[in-house]
């Protein structure tokens, strides 16, 4: 089978006895940097000396036959220089091959910068999304940020230490200076440290400058107050568009807490001058 191994992602007292025991047993690792995972052999103390291969952006898909064919018949273990693989790093066209191929694939869990950033920040985290990467030009940037501006989920990003002043300042620019926000840095490390505020506090605080791995939270968008014939006006400009009846009510009433049902029928009946029991049969695309 093919085994994603979680690895520490600082702190080497995280790795747990099943990453260690599995280590001390594999025949092949894949690994996204091989010098890191001897590194860390050796940092865990480790007698086994596995055979190790690169599996890494430019590789991944050209190795990922090759790799799969091992796996069935002996363990491979793939791992990324910190954390779980496919998050943001390597392996995700391993794993989809394994599956299109019919080998099995299991993970080691394992610390989490994404997790662990979204639980310290402060912010709600009963809903969230991943956002991986934000794009290193502005103008791209911020395109992925207004797009994200009434995303009403918990939003947790990577960033570079060197595009964590430029990245903020966008944020403030597309989702306001008042939007809550928490940067944590080092986790799990010595200089573990998290700030929290609003985004133009917290871009005070990075314009001084800041260094090591970075994550950035950022609350998602309170609903709008708006009243029902204003976010029926807002359903019907998305139907305008092309957007379902349906799917648009669901994200009116998303974006502005109102009943997704109310917007839907009074939609529907300003679209027809009917009610919508009458004409429900009549619209099975809606």
């Amino acid at each position: 089978m093919i085994i994603l191994a979680g690895t520490p992602i600082g702190n080497l007292k995280d790795a747990s006895v099943r990453l260690v025991e599995t280590l001390e047993a594999c025949e092949l690792i894949a690994a996204e940097d091989t010098r890191v995972a001897i590194k860390l052999l050796r940092a865990l103390n480790l007698e086994n000396r596995p055979r190790l291969v690169a599996l890494h952006d430019h590789n991944e898909r050209e190795k990922a036959a090759e790799l799969v064919e091992f796996a069935r018949t002996a363990d491979l273990v793939v791992m990324s220089d910190a954390g779980m693989p496919t998050v943001s790093d390597p392996g995700f066209h391993l794993v989809a091959a394994a599956v299109a191929a019919g080998v099995e694939v299991t993970a080691i869990p394992g610390p989490s910068a994404v997790l662990m950033a979204l639980a310290v920040s402060g912010l709600p985290t009963d809903r969230f999304t991943f956002e991986g990467f934000l794009p290193r030009k502005q103008g791209e940037r911020l395109q992925v940020l207004k797009g994200l501006s009434r995303e009403p989920r918990t939003m947790v990003f990577f960033e570079s230490p060197n595009r964590i002043a430029a990245s903020l300042a966008d944020i403030v620019s597309a989702l306001g200076a008042d939007r809550r926000v928490a940067v944590a840095r080092e986790l799990t490390k010595l200089y573990e440290q998290v700030k929290r505020g609003t985004a133009s506090e917290v871009l005070e605080w990075a314009e001084a400058g800041v260094k090591g791995e970075i994550v950035i939270v950022v609350a998602g968008a309170q609903p709008l107050e708006v009243d029902l014939p204003t976010g029926v006006a807002q359903v019907l400009e998305l139907v305008a568009d092309g957007t379902r009846l349906k799917d648009a009510s669901a994200a009116i009433a998303e974006a502005t807490g109102l009943s997704r049902r109310d917007l839907y029928e009074a939609a529907l009946e300003h679209r027809t001058g009917r009610t919508p029991a009458n004409e429900q049969a009549q619209l099975p695309l809606l």
